[in-house]
This record gives structure tokens, sequence and C-alpha cells, in this order.
């Protein structure tokens, strides 16, 4: 998809950190994404400006580029109400006296614009304020300040200049759209990197201070109202990095962006479709109560994917030119033997470390004939014993580090690897450019089937698939996801010697979905979402989007389809389009069933009871229960884990008690029955995860 006759638009991409033009500067993976971006953008003729802190790096800058010192200075004072439980020793509002000053480099057909200030400037080395410094150090406001240093110079430098605004990360700039919004001539995209927990929140005074400095009408919402979830469910979400409780006096962030933007921008469809809803999550029953899912459905005709891409180095690069004897010979390995791949940073609830780590050590202890290459990258060293350990244990088949390598080194592994392993955990992972990078080069994805990395197809069926699949994950120490990987890694290294036909197959198909993912498709996605919006044409909401939410309030009754209703569990949605037969209670009752939707089997039988066989309505009733002995015993076949849940006293933010029932038979769980208020958490084999009532008596 080209996007032709699109109209040359002013666009200014502007983020905490907008390095990617130069190696030296470069701390994450947002920073690659903006320059390559802009870059693209530049070549289709558009006018592009990226504004960012200069983060006291203006001298290194002037040996390297031509840094123009523009005519801009803004002194001013920055008032910040301090959290009191938070900032114990400071006092409740800090006045910070900042001179901002503009610096720019013009690369490549980008404007580059640095914003230098004390605040600025601090962190020259590693930019990001710790998360130790917040309540201690004031240098935890640097992300504050650049807020409020690019809403100013964004309307003192670019005036009534027409720009699309592309703000990147809603926690680093909940500022920008609201400061933005009554100004005609600037068009605000937000763009989500990551999943960060969709209700993060600031502090609601800081926000209302902040908004009165530059000069922002916006009323707050009020303290979020009860919801009737049970403490358990709340507890829990600690435990899945998906949701936290914040006091009243908090605002959510993503409101402030959602509500505001004139846009949403997502890396990939499956991460835009997973923050809609948090489908099949420990999370989806809270989120449905929480203000935040409202906010989500008025303004989901914002949202769009602008996607993300592998970059142009590592696909021109060729794998054939990597010798793989040398590269594998030369870490000790064996390049006779099939070899598994993983590179990500060491950040082991995010990428599925410690099951990784477990599996690589149960399928090598079990003598299978395999080599892996694993890469942990930390500056700090890997911490964990256990995988120096693993590491030791299997000199010859396992080769362990964690050190930043020139990226030529990483592709020649990758490219002498037969498969990558990315098990990531949590539905972190937006787009995992480093999936895509493995893939371009033949490797052969085994995967976690999250709706973040559905783009890469190694969920798919049989005649389209790229690789293998293992479920999600939403448990930190999750023996249910080792198992499986180790399960895929013994039918990979299978396959790889069995039947290398098939092997060939999905490696040249792998490679070529992941090189499908350029920058250029990437500038076509966003530049056939800017054109309509640069053109004053409103955004529509998709309906496929709203179907597969249950959103059928904001759908017109020809737009409701019987299917998706079915799928949801919804009577009044079916009826909309037809009248609910016994052959349709059926089918909803199954779907029901199968997710673990009993809610919604009970709406079914209390409609239409003699739809559904005596058998199949016993099933359901006599599901759970408690034994004389007062054990616990819990029946379900899809069922692969069924865990008890119950709240502690004292704070949403107290962690509760969580066992593991026993599993003594397929389908077939016992254990000690939890107290009253207690609740199941069941994982199914299709990897949903959902909760479940304890039936006393």
């Amino acid at each position: 998809m080209t996007v032709v006759n699109a109209p040359r638009m002013h666009i200014i991409e502007t983020y905490f950190e907008c390095c990617g033009f130069d190696h030296t500067f470069l701390q994450g993976g947002t920073s690659v994404y903006l320059w390559n971006l802009s870059k693209a953008f530049a070549a289709r003729g558009h006018r592009v400006s990226i504004v960012t802190p200069a983060h006291g790096r203006l001298d290194d800058l002037r040996r390297r580029y031509e840094v123009e010192d523009l005519p801009y200075e803004d002194a001013y004072t920055l008032p910040v109400a301090l959290d009191p439980r938070v900032w114990r020793e400071f006092p409740a509002q800090v006045e910070l006296d900042l001179r901002t000053t503009a610096h720019r480099i013009r690369l490549a057909g980008v404007d580059l614009y640095f914003l230098s200030n004390e605040y600025l400037n601090r962190l020259p080395d590693t930019f990001y304020p710790p998360y130790s410094a917040k309540g201690r150090d004031l240098v935890f406001l640097k992300p504050l300040v650049f807020q409020v240093d690019s809403v100013r110079f964004l309307r003192g430098w670019f005036g009534d200049e027409k720009a699309v605004v592309h703000a990147h990360e809603p926690y680093y700039h909940y500022l920008l759209p609201a400061a933005l919004r009554d100004d005609p001539t600037k068009l605000v995209v937000s763009n989500v990197q990551s999943n960060m927990p969709i209700a993060k929140k600031v502090y609601a005074p800081e926000v209302e201070g902040l908004f009165e400095l530059l000069d922002v009408d916006v009323k707050l919402p009020g303290a979020d109202p009860g919801h009737g979830v049970p403490d358990a469910v709340v507890q829990y979400q600690q435990l899945t990095h998906l949701h936290y409780t914040y006091p009243p006096d908090h605002v959510a962030l993503y409101e402030l962006t959602a509500e505001h933007a004139d846009l949403i921008d997502f890396l990939s469809p499956g991460q835009l479709d997973f923050y809609a809803g948090f489908a099949d999550t420990p999370f989806e029953p809270l989120f449905r109560q929480l203000p935040i899912a409202d906010v989500v459905r008025r303004n989901a005709h914002k949202m769009f994917v602008g996607g993300c891409a592998i970059s142009d180095q590592w696909l021109a690069w060729d794998p054939a030119g990597v010798d793989r004897a040398e590269v594998l010979g030369g870490l000790g390995l064996d390049p006779a033997l099939p070899t598994f791949f993983h590179n990500a940073r060491y950040a082991v609830h995010h990428k599925g470390q410690v099951e990784l780590m477990r599996a690589v050590d149960r399928v090598l202890g079990e003598g299978l004939a395999a080599n892996f290459v694993i890469r942990c990258i930390s500056a700090d060293g890997v911490d964990d014993p256990f995988f120096h350990e693993v590491a030791a244990r299997h000199p010859g088949r396992l080769h362990f580090e964690w050190e930043r390598v020139e990226e030529a080194r990483v592709f020649s592994f990758a490219a002498a690897s037969d498969f990558a392993l990315f098990p990531s955990k949590f539905e972190m992972d937006t787009f995992l450019i480093a999936q895509g990078e493995a893939m371009a080069v033949g490797a052969v994805p085994i995967a976690t089937d999250q709706r973040g990395m559905e783009h890469f197809r190694h969920a798919d069926g049989p005649e389209t698939t790229t690789g293998f699949a293992v479920n999600r994950s939403f448990a930190e120490d999750d023996e249910l996801l080792t198992a499986a990987l180790a399960e895929r890694i013994r039918q990979a290294a299978a396959l790889w010697t069995n039947d290398p036909g098939r092997y060939r197959e999905l490696s040249e198909r792998a490679a070529a979905v992941a090189r499908t993912f350029t920058w250029d498709h990437c500038a076509d996605l966003h530049l056939a979402a800017f054109t309509p919006l640069w053109e004053g044409r409103p955004a529509v909401l998709s309906p496929e989007l709203a179907l597969r939410h249950g959103w059928f309030d904001l759908l017109p009754d020809e737009q409701v389809t019987t299917a998706a209703a079915v799928a949801h569990g919804d009577i009044a949605a079916y009826e909309r389009s037809a009248p609910l037969d016994a052959d349709a209670a059926l089918r909803m009752f199954r779907a029901a069933w199968e997710r673990a939707d009993f809610a919604a089997c009970e709406r079914v039988l209390a409609r239409l009871p003699e739809a559904v066989p005596a058998a199949e309505t016993d099933r359901l009733r006599t599901r759970c229960r408690v034994l004389a002995d007062g054990r616990l015993e819990y029946r379900l076949p899809h069922a692969e884990r069924v865990e008890a849940v119950e709240a502690r006293p004292g704070s949403a933010r107290a962690l509760p008690a969580v066992r593991t029932l026993e599993r003594t038979g397929p389908g077939v769980f016992t254990g000690p029955a939890p107290e009253a208020g207690g609740l199941l958490l069941l994982t199914l084999s299709s990897g949903r995860v959902t909760w479940d009532e304890v039936r006393h008596g």
C-alpha cells in the first residue's frame, strides 16, 4: 500500500529520546523507530521536525555535526505539586527556575531540535531518571520538565504553522494533547509504544497546576466510582503487571491522551486489539468495570495501526554470507546440530527468561542434541545465579552472554541459527523487532501467542504458520510455559532432523513474512491515517473492532452479526439480527462453556433451558464442589491449571494468597477450599485466563 497524492505535511515527532541518528546516543528502541520513520517521511517529500531534550550532550553533538544555536530562549518558573505520600521530605510544591534554549541539526532531510536547560541536561549517560529517584531526587521530574518545555517550544517556535504532532508513549506526553487541543493548526497523534498499565495514574494536583501554567482549560475526571469487583481480583492484578490501584486524587494518564488527541497510534494490530479490551487475561473483568474502559470505547474511532519495522541495515545484510561453522564453532558449539537463538534485554518477567532457561536446562539434561545461543542483554550483568548455573551445566551446548555487541555480530548469531526463542509474557511486547529480525534471516520462531506478536504468524494454522507457538502467560514463574517451551523445542529439533523439507518451508515463510515489515510500509500506514486528519475528515469507528470487543451499542443493527453475538454470549445483540432459537442458544452456551464464561451459560439456560442437553447443564452446575472433608474439587476438561486466590486484609496493593490446586486427573483439580470471598483463577488449554467462584454446599 503506497499512499499517493498525499498532501505535503509538516510532521513533528516529539519524544523524550529521539537520538536514533547516532548510536552513541542510543538508549532504547523507540529512538530507532523515530529516526527511521522520520527519514521515511522526509523521503516522501514531507517536512519533518524532531523535538527532544539535549540531555547534556550538546558538546558531543558539536564535535560530529553542525549544530545551530537558535534565537530561542524561554525563561520561566515551573511549579510542580508533589504527592506528600511519595515526596515526604519535600514541600507540597516545588518551583523550578528554568531557562530553555533550542539547538538544531539538519540531517537526512530532517530538522532535529534539541531543548536544553538545567534539568534536561542532567543524566547525560542514561537520559532516563532511575525509578529509585522517585520521592528522593527532583531529577525524577526531568521527563515532566520536557513535557512542559516541548509544549512551550511547539507554541513558541512553530506558532501558527499547521503540523501533525506525533507524540510517543503516553507517560511522556500526557500534558501535550490537552495543551494543543484548542490550537486548530496542531493535530495531535498519540502513539502507544508500550503496553504500560492502561490505568496508570499521576497525581492530579500536579496536572492541574501544569495545566494552569500552560493555560489549558480542561476539567480532570473525578475519583473512580466503586466497581464492585472482588478484592481477590483487584489484589491479584499486581502479579499480572497489568493494573495497580491508586489513591482517589490521581488521574489516568491514558485518559488525558486518548480524550484529547486527534488519533491514537499503535505498533501492531494485535497491540491495538489487546489494549482495547484485555481479552482473556486476569485483568479483563476488572478492566470492564473501570472508567478507563469507557474512555477506550468513546475514543475507539481514533485508533489506528501505524506499525513498526525491521531496520533497513538488517534487511540489507545477506544471511548467506554468514559462515555457520565459523560462528557456532567460535562459540564452542557444534554446527551440525539444530541451533536455537534468543536475543532480548535482561527482563525476566517481560521476556519469559526464567522459563526459557528452565526449559533449556530440561531438554539438555534429557540429552537433546542441540545448541542454544542465549543473549540476555544487561549493562550490569545477569544477577540471577540460576542462569549461570545452567550455562555451566551444559558446556558445548549453551552459549550465554549479556554484553552489548555490534549489530553485525548479533546478525551472524541469528543467521547461523535455525530457530528463534521468544517466550515473552504479560503481553508487554507490542511488535518485538528482535523476533522479526531473527525471522528475516530464516530462523523459525518459537514464540508466545501474544496479541502484540501475532503479526509474525507463528500461531497460525498449519498452512500459513511460520513456526511454533506457546500459550500466553500471566504468571511470574510459570511451569505451564516452561513445559510448553520444552515440548516445542523437542518438536522443533525433531522437525529439523527428520523433515528438512518442512523445516525449509517454515524458514522461507518466516523470512518472507518478516521482510514485509519495512519502514516504507510503516510510513504508508501512518500517512494513510495522517492524510484524512490533515484534510479535516473525521475518523470512523471500525465495525470489525467493535464486533470483536462486543461494543454492539456503538453499531447500527445492520452491522451487528449473530456470530459476534454468539462469541460474546450476548442474547440482546443476537436478537438485533435474528430470533434466538434453540440452535442458536445451544451454540451460544457451548461457546461460553469453552471460554469458561459461566455467567453467559446461565443466561442462556434462563432464557431457553430446553435448548441445552441435561448432561451439559449438569456438567456446568457440578463443576465445583466442596467435599465433606473440606477439600475443593473442580472439574473442567479444558482447564490446564486452577489456582485459589484469597484477598489479604489491608489495601488494594496488598498481595493476595495464591495456591495452586493439585491436578489429580485430566481436567480434575483438588485442594483446600479457599475462605469465603476467595476465587478460582482458571488457565485454559486455549491460553485464556479467567475467574470462577467457589460454590460451597
